[in-house]
């Protein structure tokens, strides 16, 4: 893939989204008056209504806001464990994990909704009634059906009582339950959703898991950020329960690294894939609701794993170490604030299971939960579990916002910021350039690789695109990695980056990966 030529630029505001509707109205909502938040909340509600096999009303979000002055803030609208989880009884029926699909445990309570009104409250400019009325209008007078919505839904075609059998490319596809629900956001805020239709829904389909007391709390909370320096900028993620601190270890780690000047070397994707490995090999041991992310990005316990990488061969972290369903957006306004919004399902159409009729399907994010007893994010009434959902900031030495970026991926998601971070500050690369260059992913042959990638304390494959393999191949192999090609796109997330310049121009670029992608300004 080649990009420089199709960066967007833009003097006032520019969104990206993987979905053209989506962006148009985070653009008209920016053009009406409205902040950059406005923008990510009306696109994020309109990719709830036209992409459900990425995210929805039923799943988490994660967003980091710039808004000129002093750190970025920082948003977890992850919902916690049901008041009726009970690990003991899934251990009982003889689940090693909490199952995926189909199952009440699996749901934590849907942050998405307490992180729209946590957001609009702070940032935004416009009423809710506008924010969301691009969202309702598609929903209820339909949107045409692009080609990965029309290719997913086959996945849920069993579920015959809705409205999700037979569609097509292109056919015309309403969502009257999600309107319901967004009416009653505008009409009633956070009560009309949680505490009527949707609400209501969730706890039949939940009964025993999640209670009223559950609906009750707002899943949302500012949170401390966490900030490294890397290549003479900050980079800046949520912390823990999000993996986040991986794109900062593992580029803090490749920092310290003699990177080539050429990507296409496979010295590059050689010490990149060692950077994320040793960033992320014991994620699965250290990463819970209450971890430390101040202690797993500190500069000397990188500096000991920067140190133990061999630029000649591939090693063995887990033994010689003693120590999806997803979508993305980027917004800037016409006053530089700026937004990395990350919204989720965890895993295609979540959980399979529906609120009732209103059609929102509720994730699984409970998926990152352990069974483990005693482990410290097992399955456990109140808890947050471990989130792959990692959005992403750059600032300046003088705190000015410099980019807004992040992708989708699930546990990949870290690794892909990882190598967009390297490639915009090491490399001086463009946005354009950098989201289209050729990517790597680490990934495990298990089925459900893209979710349990560090089960193998960082024994993983690593999964190229077929435009690298002439590269990269024979090189990573040569070293001793695992290696894959996989053709698919879907498969290296769907990234996106503005950069904001100094003199206030936006340049920005949506991926190619997803068809429907668009970033577009005014």
């Amino acid at each position: 893939m080649s990009a420089a030529a199709h960066t967007v630029s833009a003097p006032n505001g520019m969104i990206s989204t993987v979905d053209q509707l989506a962006t148009n109205a985070g653009v008209a909502t920016m053009q009406a008056g409205g902040s950059a938040v406005d923008a990510a909340i009306a696109a994020n509600a309109v990719l709830a209504v036209t992409t459900q096999h990425m995210c929805g009303m039923g799943g988490d979000l994660f967003a980091i806001v710039h808004d000129g002055s002093g750190p970025p803030a920082m948003l977890n609208s992850s919902g916690r464990a049901g008041s009726g989880a009970d690990p003991e009884s899934l251990r009982a029926d003889g689940h090693t994990e909490v199952p995926h699909r189909g199952h009440p445990s699996a749901v934590s309570m849907p942050g998405c909704v307490d992180g729209w009104l946590t957001l609009h409250e702070r940032y935004g400019r416009l009423d809710l009634r506008q924010v969301l009325g691009p969202a309702i209008l598609y929903a209820e007078q339909g949107f045409p059906a692009t080609a990965g919505l029309a290719r997913s839904s086959k996945d849920v075609a069993f579920l015959s009582n809705h409205d999700f059998v037979d569609v097509e490319t292109g056919s015309r596809v309403t969502r009257p339950g999600i309107a319901r629900s967004l009416r009653a956001i505008v009409e009633s805020g956070r009560d009309g959703y949680y505490g009527g239709e949707f609400g209501e829904a969730l706890l039949a389909t939940c009964a025993g898991v999640i209670t009223e007391t559950d609906l009750e709390a707002s899943s949302a909370t500012w949170v401390s950020p966490l900030v490294t320096n890397v290549w003479d900028h900050d980079l800046w993620t949520v912390p823990p329960n999000s993996q986040g601190y991986l794109a900062l270890a593992g580029s803090a780690i490749a920092e310290q690294l003699d990177l080539p000047d050429d990507i296409r070397d496979p010295q590059w994707a050689h010490l990149m894939v060692e950077s994320a490995r040793a960033a992320a090999f014991d994620r699965v041991a250290v990463l819970h609701d209450g971890a430390d992310g101040e202690a797993l990005i500190a500069a000397d316990r990188l500096a000991e794993r920067a140190a133990r990488i061999d630029p000649d061969r591939a090693i063995e972290w887990g033994d010689s170490w003693s120590g999806g369903g997803t979508m993305h957006l980027v917004a800037v306004d016409r006053d530089g604030m700026g937004v990395s919004l990350i919204q989720s399902n965890a895993r295609g159409f979540g959980s399979w299971l529906i609120a009732g009729d209103t059609g929102i399907f509720l994730h699984n994010r409970g998926i990152g939960f352990s069974l483990d007893a005693g482990h410290p994010a097992e399955w456990l009434p109140g808890r947050r579990p471990p989130h792959t959902l990692s959005p992403a900031m750059i600032t300046r030495p003088d705190g000015t916002l410099r980019y807004t970026l992040g992708t989708m991926g699930g546990d990949a998601q870290p690794h892909v910021v990882q190598q967009l971070v390297t490639r915009l500050l090491h490399h001086g690369q463009t946005p354009g350039e950098a989201i289209t260059g050729g990517r790597f992913v680490l990934g495990s042959k298990d089925a459900e690789q893209m979710f349990s990638v560090w089960a193998s304390k960082g024994e993983v494959e690593v999964v190229i695109e077929p435009w690298m393999e002439a590269a990269w191949r024979a090189g990573l192999e040569a070293k001793g990695h695992q290696v894959a090609v996989n053709p698919n796109g879907n498969h290296f997330g769907h990234a996106h980056c503005i950069e904001v310049r100094e003199d206030g121009i936006l340049f920005g670029r949506s991926d190619p990966r997803e068809a429907a992608s668009l970033a577009a300004g005014y």
